[in-house]
């Protein structure tokens, strides 16, 4: 029987991920991270002159996995994702608004 060892990873703001490791959790190369940050999905936390520098909290994580799967599954560019997750962040915020404000419907 095979062993299988799993390492996990907290991500918050005190300890950040590194752009390698977001690379490595997308299974992308680094240079597919570098162009998230182009377009403006994610958000580097240091100089953009120093890509090996840059921290990315969980929420890059998560927008990132969202892109790759947008890129994969639809095979659409990283421009055409960027402005899908715009707008797919924009209605569930507008759904929890009118939510909170008791004149959504369950959705």
């Amino acid at each position: 029987m095979a062993s299988v060892s799993i390492t996990t990873t907290t991500i918050t703001s005190s300890h950040p991920l590194a752009i390698d490791e977001l690379a490595h959790a997308c299974g992308v190369e680094v240079e597919w991270v570098v162009q998230l940050v182009e377009v403006g999905i994610i958000e580097s936390r240091a100089p953009a002159e120093r890509p090996r520098e840059w921290q990315f909290q969980g929420s890059d994580l998560q927008s990132a996995l969202e892109a790759r799967r947008l890129e994969r599954d639809f095979g659409i560019d990283l421009d055409a994702a960027a402005l899908v997750l715009d707008l797919t962040h924009e209605v569930r915020r507008l759904k929890a608004l009118l939510r909170a404000q008791g004149l959504g419907r369950e959705i």
